[in-house]
C-alpha cells in the first residue's frame, strides 16, 4: 500500500519536472509574441479617465481568460482530430490583426479629430469604452490563439497530460504577465502623484513622482505606435509561417521587412472588402 502511494508520488514528481521544462521551452518560445501582446493591449487598455482605467483593465482581463478557456481545449481537440483547421483560423486571425493595424494607420492620417471637439457626451463615452474593450478582446483573442499554438508546437511529443498541463500553464502566465504589466502601466501617473505628495514635493521621491507622471504620457504614445507595427508584423508573421508559398517568396529580404510588407498588405486588402462591404449594404438599405 505505502509503495503503491510512493509510486504515485513518483509518478507525479516526474510529470511536474517534465512540465516545467516544457514549460520554459514553450515560454521562451512565446516571448516574442508576448512582447507584442504587451504592446497592444497596454495601447487598447489606455486613453480612459483615471477612474476607468483599472474597471477596464479588469474587464480585458477576464474576456482575456475566457478567450484561453475555449481556445486551450478547442486547440488541443483540432491539433488531435483535425490539425489542418489550426492554420486556417490563424490565418483569419491574421487577417483581422492587419485589419486593425491600417485601420489605425488609416484612421491616423485621414480620419483625426478635429480640435475643439474634445467634449464627449457620458453615453457617447460610455459606448466608446464597451467597443474599445470589445476590440480589446477580440485581438487578444487572436494573440492567444497564436501563443497558445506555439506553445502546443513545442510539446507535441510529449503525452496528452504534460500538453494539456504546459499550454494552460503558459496561457495563464501569459495572462496574468501581460496585464499585470499593463496595469503597472496604467497607473503610473497615480504612483507618481502619490509619490509627490508623501514627499511634499520635496527630496528624491518627489523627482521620482514628477518623472513618472510626466513619463506616461510619453509611453502611451509610444505603445500606440509600437502597438500598431506589433499587430502588422504579427499578422505577417503568421501568413509567412503558415502559408508555404509566401514563406518562399522573396528569401533574400530580410525577414521583418518581408512580414511588414505581407502585413500590409493584407490589412489593406481586408480593409479594401471591409469598406466597400459597408458601402453595398448602404446602397441596399438606401
Amino acid at each position: 500500500m505505502a509503495s503503491g502511494f510512493f509510486a504515485i508520488l513518483d509518478d507525479i514528481t516526474a510529470l511536474m519536472d517534465d512540465v516545467a521544462l516544457t514549460t520554459k521551452l514553450a515560454t521562451r518560445k512565446t516571448a516574442g509574441i508576448l512582447g507584442d501582446d504587451l504592446a497592444v493591449n497596454a495601447e487598447k487598455a489606455t486613453g480612459f479617465l483615471a477612474s476607468r482605467e483599472l474597471p477596464v483593465l479588469w474587464a480585458i482581463t477576464k474576456g482575456s481568460l475566457i478567450n484561453k478557456l475555449i481556445i486551450v481545449p478547442v486547440a488541443l481537440l483540432l491539433n488531435i482530430f483535425f490539425p489542418a483547421a489550426i492554420k486556417v483560423i490563424l490565418v483569419l486571425g491574421g487577417f483581422y490583426l492587419a485589419y486593425e493595424g491600417v485601420e489605425k494607420i488609416i484612421e491616423y492620417f485621414f480620419h483625426r479629430p478635429k480640435a475643439g471637439h474634445e467634449v464627449v457626451e457620458e453615453q457617447k463615452a460610455d459606448d466608446a469604452e464597451k467597443a474599445k474593450v470589445k476590440s480589446a478582446v477580440t485581438t487578444d483573442f487572436i494573440l492567444s490563439a497564436e501563443i497558445v499554438i506555439i506553445a502546443l508546437g513545442t510539446v507535441l511529443e510529449e503525452s496528452l497530460m504534460v500538453q494539456i498541463i504546459t499550454v494552460s500553464a503558459v496561457a495563464i502566465l501569459a495572462t496574468i504577465g501581460v496585464y499585470g504589466l499593463v496595469a503597472l502601466i496604467v497607473r503610473m501617473d497615480d504612483t507618481g502623484h502619490k509619490l509627490v505628495n508623501y514627499s511634499q514635493n520635496k527630496g528624491f521621491l518627489a523627482v521620482i513622482g514628477r518623472i513618472l507622471v510626466k513619463l506616461l504620457p510619453v509611453i502611451i504614445r509610444v505603445l500606440a505606435v509600437v502597438g500598431t507595427i506589433a499587430l502588422i508584423l504579427v499578422s505577417g508573421g503568421i501568413f509567412n509561417h503558415n502559408i508555404e508559398y509566401i514563406h518562399s517568396l522573396f528569401p533574400a529580404i530580410p525577414l521583418i521587412i518581408k512580414e511588414a510588407a505581407i502585413g500590409l498588405a493584407a490589412g489593406l486588402l481586408a480593409a479594401g472588402i471591409i469598406t466597400g462591404g459597408k458601402k453595398m449594404v448602404s446602397i441596399f438599405k438606401r
